[in-house]
């Protein structure tokens, strides 16, 4: 399980589409992303912290902090 700090989130369609991105990846089995405190915890295995930022950017926010 990694927590990531994701900046530009502020509303259900931003969890949305963060959660969708970060999702797709190989070996991600669960996204939970927290609007208020911008916290998204992806468990699984398989991926790395540059995959999760690309898919964050892919998504339109910015990955601040990993881990």
């Amino acid at each position: 399980m990694n927590t990531y700090v994701v900046a530009g989130m502020t509303c259900d369609h931003c969890v949305n589409a963060v959660t969708d991105e970060v999702g797709k990846l190989a070996g991600v089995e669960a996204v939970d992303v927290d609007l208020a405190s911008g916290r998204v915890i992806v468990s699984g295995v398989g991926f790395d912290d540059e995959q999760v930022r690309a898919a964050v950017d892919e998504a339109g926010y910015e990955l601040v902090t990993g881990r």
